[in-house]
């Protein structure tokens, strides 16, 4: 494989949705499955604290990399076949829809109202009704993440070697 630009640019956006489809795996297959044994003032807590944690410069790299660099991407390969484009456009696609906005329209609405709840001074009732409230529609909005970051960077390996052939 020769190291064009285009290679090099293919290759980061495939390592970059590979590590945010294994943060989401790894999210939904281990954190919130451990949390979820907490009681509703451990669980509460534990989340928010990782929602304030998460936030930080690699997460955003890997998180919004994949949709920058799948731009890039399309525009350096834009002469390419057909078949690349397609598969770009898909994955992208999947990405934008799947991961971006279920999170920005799903999950962040979600960790606001967490975020802004002072457990502290919450009731024992109070806490199992937010709980209620927020854990099941969180997980199922994360379920869909996890499987449109794991279908783009499956689409995205897919696509790869249509550049190396």
């Amino acid at each position: 494989m020769n190291f064009t630009f285009e290679n090099i640019g293919i290759v980061a956006l495939i390592l970059l949705t590979g590590l945010s489809a294994g943060l989401c795996f790894t999210w939904s297959n281990a954190v919130t499955l451990g949390i979820g044994n907490l009681n509703d003032r451990g669980y509460l807590s534990a989340f928010q604290q990782m929602n304030r944690t998460i936030l930080n410069p690699a997460f955003f790299i890997v998180f919004f990399g994949p949709f920058f660099l799948g731009l890039i991407n399309l525009f350096t390969l834009r002469s390419s076949s057909n078949s690349l484009i397609v598969l770009l456009i898909l994955a992208v696609g999947i990405y934008l829809i799947g991961v971006l906005l279920v999170t920005f329209f799903g999950n962040v609405p979600l960790n606001q109202i967490l975020y802004k709840t002072d457990l502290s001074s919450a009731s024992t009732e109070d806490l199992k009704i937010l709980r209620d409230t927020f854990e099941g529609q969180w997980n199922r909005l994360h379920l869909i993440r996890t499987i449109s970051s794991i279908a783009s960077f499956l689409i995205l390996i897919i696509s790869h070697t249509r550049i190396t052939e």
